[in-house]
């Protein structure tokens, strides 16, 4: 009897530890391993000539880290690595993909917090000029839709730096060019966009990011997201002046005033430049990704998919991956299960949120380090858990038997 057993993982990284495509591969591997084990032991006197297993990868991210990755690994974008600024003005590497006429950049590569020297906050004078210089080299290879993945900045200068890298001009009050950096917008007296890149306002653009924050108040950029980047109290109230500063001046300039816009706080305030200037359309992070890897091709007749992130999280539940899959998942009836390096929810909220089954691996190994050093072996081996359960349900089912509840 012929048993066919589809299972497509679908899974971001585990930041810290393990990409996308690591994890991904990891999982494959290790269900694999105990849904074989187990099914061949218990169907030993039962004809299972044939396939028994299949498993298709699918790396995928949510708007924030890694979203080049999943774009080249599970969509065949092509990778264009360039020389751009990094978030404190030194030269770096980054890199965009792209698929004919679209481009997918990746705020982090240039202007993220993994890219700061020594890993030392500069929360003042973090800029995006950087990603700008990325979106440039991006229309330089044709690129007519630019999908702007933010998450993971350093900045909080309003994305005034992409402005720049495209060759806009930010003027203090004696015609002098500003400093990078949020704070600097203190002094800004006019935005000169005779040098802009004209390609840049021709193009489509879509800003992924999950957040719906506005540009100012208390669920500002500055109030909420610049802490994280390592500002002061004191700090804070600058670049909510600083950004109140340039809101004024681009809304005179361009005669758009998107400060109140939901998603214009995003990555620093980004989102205000792309919302503004260049018109985006935000979406989820995580629907672009599906959209561009063919989700619903990607997983017809799939059995089980199996997503995951290194923290399941009540901020997973605000549109991050494993939600993001749930979502599609459900499009087609297929169960989905979420393997994480740690698990803070209760049962009834991720059963809530569609999830047949929550497994972390803190389950096998309770000291969270040993989960970060040691996490692809236990990833493995909590993947093989889940697939020799499987494995005997099909099992049982190639028997002809009653398959077990649940």
């Amino acid at each position: 009897m012929l048993c066919d057993f589809h299972v497509v993982v679908a899974p971001d990284k585990f930041k810290g530890s393990l990409t996308a495509t690591e994890v991904a591969r990891t999982i494959a591997d290790g269900f694999r391993e105990g849904f074989e084990g187990a099914f061949g032991e218990l169907t030993r006197d039962v004809d299972t000539t044939g396939r028994t297993f299949t498993s298709t990868e699918v790396p995928v991210a949510d708007g924030g880290e890694g979203t080049v990755e999943a774009a080249l690994r599970s969509a065949g974008f092509r990778a264009v690595a360039t020389r751009v600024a990094g978030p404190t003005g030194e030269t770096l590497e980054a890199t965009f993909a792209r698929d004919g006429g679209t481009a997918v950049v990746e705020m982090a590569q240039a202007s993220g917090l993994d890219r700061l020297p020594g890993g030392v906050p500069a929360p003042l004078t973090a800029t995006t000029r950087g990603t700008g210089q990325l979106v440039r080299s991006a229309l330089d290879f044709a690129a007519e839709h630019v999908v702007l993945a933010v998450g993971g900045s350093a900045s909080t200068d309003g994305g005034a730096g992409i402005l720049v890298g495209l060759g806009a001009r930010l003027l203090d009050a004696d015609g002098h060019d500003l400093p990078d950096g949020g704070a600097a917008l203190l002094d800004l007296d006019r935005i000169d966009l005779i040098g802009l890149d004209p390609r840049a306002r021709a193009a489509r653009w879509t800003l992924a990011a999950d957040v719906d924050h506005p540009l100012l108040g208390p669920r500002g950029a500055a109030a909420v997201f610049a802490p994280q980047k390592g500002a002061s109290p004191a700090d804070v109230d600058l670049l909510e002046r600083a950004l109140t500063r340039f809101a004024d001046v681009l809304a005179a300039t361009t005669g758009v005033d998107a400060r109140d816009t939901p998603g214009a706080g995003a990555a620093g305030g980004t989102g205000l430049v792309a919302l503004g200037l260049f018109g985006a359309v935000r979406r989820p992070g995580i629907e672009v990704v599906l959209e561009f890897a063919g989700w619903d091709h990607r997983t017809a007749g799939a059995d089980l998919v199996i997503t995951g992130e290194g923290s399941f999280d009540e901020q997973s539940l605000g549109g991050k991956t494993p939600v993001g899959i749930a979502t599609a998942a459900a499009r087609t009836g297929v169960p989905v299960v979420v393997l994480s390096g740690r698990r803070d929810l209760p049962e009834q909220r991720w059963r809530a949120a569609g999830f047949a089954d929550a497994r972390a691996l803190t389950d096998l190994e309770p000291d969270p380090r040993v989960c970060v050093r040691d996490a692809a072996p236990l990833l493995r081996r909590l993947a093989a858990d889940l697939g020799a359960e499987h494995g005997e349900r099909a099992a049982t089912g190639a028997r002809g038997e009653r398959p077990a509840p649940g």
